[in-house]
Protein backbone atom coordinates (compact mmCIF):
# COMPACT_ATOMS: atom_id res chain seq x y z
CA UNK A 1 0.00 0.00 0.00
CA UNK A 2 1.23 3.45 -0.80
CA UNK A 3 1.67 5.88 2.26
CA UNK A 4 0.34 9.41 2.72
CA UNK A 5 1.01 11.86 5.10
CA UNK A 6 -0.77 12.14 7.81
CA UNK A 7 -1.86 15.87 9.14
CA UNK A 8 -1.15 17.61 12.48
CA UNK A 9 -1.48 14.88 15.25
CA UNK A 10 -0.49 11.62 13.05
CA UNK A 11 2.58 11.64 14.87
CA UNK A 12 0.92 11.42 18.29
CA UNK A 13 0.77 8.18 19.75
CA UNK A 14 -2.18 7.44 23.06
CA UNK A 15 -2.30 5.16 25.74
CA UNK A 16 -5.56 4.00 24.78
CA UNK A 17 -5.71 3.29 20.74
CA UNK A 18 -2.90 2.42 18.20
CA UNK A 19 0.56 3.48 18.17
CA UNK A 20 2.24 5.89 14.92
CA UNK A 21 3.22 2.57 13.46
CA UNK A 22 -0.57 1.54 13.19
CA UNK A 23 -0.93 2.29 9.76
CA UNK A 24 1.98 0.99 8.44
CA UNK A 25 0.60 -2.51 10.04
CA UNK A 26 -2.21 -2.30 9.35
CA UNK A 27 -1.27 -2.38 5.72
CA UNK A 28 0.69 -5.61 6.14
CA UNK A 29 -2.76 -7.38 7.34
CA UNK A 30 -4.43 -6.01 4.13
CA UNK A 31 -2.16 -7.13 2.17
CA UNK A 32 -1.86 -10.87 3.52
CA UNK A 33 -5.59 -11.12 3.07
CA UNK A 34 -6.88 -8.09 1.24
CA UNK A 35 -10.11 -8.13 2.80
CA UNK A 36 -11.47 -6.25 5.41
CA UNK A 37 -14.63 -7.99 6.88
CA UNK A 38 -17.66 -5.84 7.87
CA UNK A 39 -19.47 -7.44 10.85
CA UNK A 40 -22.81 -5.41 11.09
CA UNK A 41 -25.40 -6.83 12.69
CA UNK A 42 -29.13 -6.41 13.87
CA UNK A 43 -27.85 -7.96 17.21
CA UNK A 44 -24.59 -8.35 19.10
CA UNK A 45 -25.72 -11.93 20.16
CA UNK A 46 -23.83 -13.92 17.36
CA UNK A 47 -20.33 -11.33 16.94
CA UNK A 48 -18.07 -13.02 18.92
CA UNK A 49 -18.29 -16.47 17.47
CA UNK A 50 -18.45 -14.47 13.94
CA UNK A 51 -15.18 -12.83 14.55
CA UNK A 52 -14.00 -16.37 16.27
CA UNK A 53 -14.75 -18.10 13.03
CA UNK A 54 -13.42 -15.37 10.26
CA UNK A 55 -10.31 -14.94 12.29
CA UNK A 56 -9.63 -19.14 12.65
CA UNK A 57 -10.42 -19.21 8.78
CA UNK A 58 -7.42 -16.84 7.45
CA UNK A 59 -9.65 -13.55 7.65
CA UNK A 60 -6.84 -10.77 9.28
CA UNK A 61 -8.96 -7.64 9.40
CA UNK A 62 -12.15 -7.13 10.55
CA UNK A 63 -14.42 -4.29 11.15
CA UNK A 64 -17.24 -3.97 13.80
CA UNK A 65 -19.57 -1.15 13.31
CA UNK A 66 -20.62 1.60 15.72
CA UNK A 67 -24.20 0.87 14.93
CA UNK A 68 -24.13 -3.25 15.94
CA UNK A 69 -25.56 -3.66 19.38
CA UNK A 70 -22.72 -3.90 22.12
CA UNK A 71 -19.70 -3.05 19.54
CA UNK A 72 -17.21 -2.01 21.72
CA UNK A 73 -17.39 -4.84 23.91
CA UNK A 74 -17.20 -7.55 21.05
CA UNK A 75 -13.96 -5.25 19.59
CA UNK A 76 -12.56 -5.49 23.15
CA UNK A 77 -12.91 -9.46 23.33
CA UNK A 78 -11.63 -9.71 19.65
CA UNK A 79 -8.17 -7.33 20.56
CA UNK A 80 -7.88 -9.93 23.78
CA UNK A 81 -8.58 -12.92 21.79
CA UNK A 82 -6.93 -12.15 18.61
CA UNK A 83 -5.22 -8.85 18.67
CA UNK A 84 -1.96 -10.68 18.49
CA UNK A 85 -2.81 -12.48 14.70
CA UNK A 86 -5.77 -9.72 13.71
CA UNK A 87 -6.06 -6.39 12.91
CA UNK A 88 -9.60 -5.44 14.64
CA UNK A 89 -11.61 -1.88 13.78
CA UNK A 90 -14.69 0.18 14.13
CA UNK A 91 -16.68 0.98 11.29
CA UNK A 92 -19.48 3.52 10.84
CA UNK A 93 -17.55 6.20 12.63
CA UNK A 94 -18.84 9.60 12.00
CA UNK A 95 -17.98 11.88 14.83
CA UNK A 96 -14.62 12.49 16.89
CA UNK A 97 -16.41 11.10 19.89
CA UNK A 98 -16.96 7.91 18.38
CA UNK A 99 -13.48 7.93 17.65
CA UNK A 100 -12.29 7.95 21.48
CA UNK A 101 -14.69 5.17 22.38
CA UNK A 102 -13.27 2.79 19.34
CA UNK A 103 -9.53 3.60 20.59
CA UNK A 104 -10.75 3.51 23.93
CA UNK A 105 -11.97 -0.24 23.15
CA UNK A 106 -8.30 -1.21 21.38
CA UNK A 107 -9.30 -0.28 17.74
CA UNK A 108 -6.51 -0.08 15.45
CA UNK A 109 -8.27 1.51 12.81
CA UNK A 110 -11.59 3.33 11.86
CA UNK A 111 -14.10 3.20 8.76
CA UNK A 112 -15.98 5.97 8.31
CA UNK A 113 -18.75 6.45 5.43
CA UNK A 114 -17.40 9.92 4.23
CA UNK A 115 -14.61 12.14 5.00
CA UNK A 116 -14.57 14.69 7.53
CA UNK A 117 -11.45 17.07 9.35
CA UNK A 118 -12.47 16.69 12.50
CA UNK A 119 -12.79 13.03 12.68
CA UNK A 120 -9.40 12.68 11.03
CA UNK A 121 -7.57 14.86 13.15
CA UNK A 122 -8.56 12.73 16.05
CA UNK A 123 -7.66 9.51 14.01
CA UNK A 124 -4.24 10.67 13.82
CA UNK A 125 -4.17 12.38 17.34
CA UNK A 126 -5.50 8.55 18.51
CA UNK A 127 -2.52 7.05 16.67
CA UNK A 128 -5.35 4.93 14.21
CA UNK A 129 -5.45 3.55 10.78
CA UNK A 130 -7.92 6.03 8.63
CA UNK A 131 -10.24 4.61 6.12
CA UNK A 132 -12.53 7.43 4.85
CA UNK A 133 -15.53 7.22 2.86
CA UNK A 134 -15.31 9.03 -0.95
CA UNK A 135 -17.05 8.59 -4.30
CA UNK A 136 -15.18 10.94 -6.43
CA UNK A 137 -11.44 11.73 -7.86
CA UNK A 138 -11.87 15.29 -5.69
CA UNK A 139 -12.92 13.45 -2.23
CA UNK A 140 -10.59 10.82 -3.07
CA UNK A 141 -7.65 13.24 -3.47
CA UNK A 142 -9.21 15.21 -0.28
CA UNK A 143 -9.29 11.93 2.06
CA UNK A 144 -5.73 11.20 0.90
CA UNK A 145 -4.45 15.44 2.05
CA UNK A 146 -6.29 14.37 5.83
CA UNK A 147 -3.77 11.29 6.00
CA UNK A 148 -6.21 8.12 4.82
CA UNK A 149 -4.68 4.66 5.45
CA UNK A 150 -6.48 3.90 2.33
CA UNK A 151 -9.41 5.45 0.59
CA UNK A 152 -12.79 3.56 1.28
CA UNK A 153 -14.53 4.23 -2.07
CA UNK A 154 -18.82 3.72 -1.42
CA UNK A 155 -20.71 2.48 -2.39
CA UNK A 156 -18.46 0.34 -5.38
CA UNK A 157 -21.49 -1.51 -6.93
CA UNK A 158 -21.77 2.14 -8.06
CA UNK A 159 -19.09 2.26 -10.71
CA UNK A 160 -17.99 -1.32 -10.31
CA UNK A 161 -14.30 -2.69 -11.45
CA UNK A 162 -14.29 -0.20 -14.14
CA UNK A 163 -14.50 2.92 -12.34
CA UNK A 164 -11.90 1.89 -9.94
CA UNK A 165 -9.98 1.07 -12.77
CA UNK A 166 -10.74 5.05 -13.57
CA UNK A 167 -9.73 6.36 -10.84
CA UNK A 168 -6.47 4.48 -10.87
CA UNK A 169 -5.16 5.97 -13.89
CA UNK A 170 -4.93 9.49 -12.33
CA UNK A 171 -4.23 8.62 -8.61
CA UNK A 172 -1.97 5.40 -8.88
CA UNK A 173 -0.53 6.39 -6.14
CA UNK A 174 -3.64 6.40 -3.71
CA UNK A 175 -4.93 2.92 -2.41
CA UNK A 176 -8.01 2.53 -2.75
CA UNK A 177 -10.99 0.06 -1.12
CA UNK A 178 -13.84 -0.95 -2.74
CA UNK A 179 -16.90 -1.29 0.08
CA UNK A 180 -20.53 -2.08 -0.68
CA UNK A 181 -22.28 -4.42 -3.18
CA UNK A 182 -18.62 -6.81 -3.58
CA UNK A 183 -19.99 -10.05 -4.15
CA UNK A 184 -17.84 -13.10 -4.74
CA UNK A 185 -17.75 -12.58 -8.62
CA UNK A 186 -16.05 -9.17 -8.10
CA UNK A 187 -13.19 -10.25 -5.99
CA UNK A 188 -10.74 -10.65 -8.65
CA UNK A 189 -12.04 -7.94 -10.88
CA UNK A 190 -12.08 -5.20 -8.08
CA UNK A 191 -8.26 -6.65 -7.48
CA UNK A 192 -6.96 -7.00 -10.92
CA UNK A 193 -8.45 -3.05 -11.58
CA UNK A 194 -6.36 -2.24 -9.08
CA UNK A 195 -7.85 -1.97 -5.07
CA UNK A 196 -5.83 -2.19 -2.76
CA UNK A 197 -8.27 -4.67 -0.77
CA UNK A 198 -11.60 -5.06 -0.26
CA UNK A 199 -14.65 -4.27 2.09
CA UNK A 200 -17.15 -7.49 2.23
CA UNK A 201 -19.75 -7.63 4.39
CA UNK A 202 -22.90 -9.49 3.79
CA UNK A 203 -21.92 -11.23 0.69
CA UNK A 204 -19.54 -13.11 3.11
CA UNK A 205 -21.17 -12.92 6.24
CA UNK A 206 -24.19 -14.55 5.15
CA UNK A 207 -26.89 -15.27 7.57
CA UNK A 208 -24.23 -15.73 10.37
CA UNK A 209 -24.67 -12.27 12.77
CA UNK A 210 -28.21 -13.59 12.63
CA UNK A 211 -27.18 -16.97 14.37
CA UNK A 212 -26.62 -18.70 10.73
CA UNK A 213 -24.12 -21.48 9.92
CA UNK A 214 -20.70 -21.16 11.05
CA UNK A 215 -19.61 -23.68 9.19
CA UNK A 216 -21.15 -22.03 5.47
CA UNK A 217 -19.36 -19.09 6.89
CA UNK A 218 -15.74 -20.61 7.26
CA UNK A 219 -16.21 -21.90 3.62
CA UNK A 220 -17.50 -18.44 2.34
CA UNK A 221 -14.32 -17.20 3.65
CA UNK A 222 -12.26 -19.83 1.99
CA UNK A 223 -13.42 -18.85 -0.85
CA UNK A 224 -13.17 -15.81 -0.98
CA UNK A 225 -9.45 -15.57 0.18
CA UNK A 226 -8.93 -18.36 -2.53
CA UNK A 227 -10.22 -15.69 -5.07
CA UNK A 228 -8.09 -12.67 -3.62
CA UNK A 229 -4.77 -15.29 -3.64
CA UNK A 230 -6.51 -15.96 -7.63
CA UNK A 231 -6.30 -12.54 -8.55
CA UNK A 232 -3.01 -11.06 -10.82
Amino acid sequence: MSSTTPQSGASEGSAAGGTPDSAALLGDALRSTRIVAILRGRSGEHVDAVVDTLVDAGVRCLEITMNTPGALDAVRGAVERHGTSAKVGVGTVRTPEHVDRAAEAGAEFVVAPDTDSDVAARVHARGLGYFPGAFTASEVTAATKLGATAVKIFPASLGGPGYIRELRAPLDDIDLLPTGGVTLDLVRPFLEAGACGLGIGSPLLGDALDGGDLGELRRRAHTFLAETEAAA
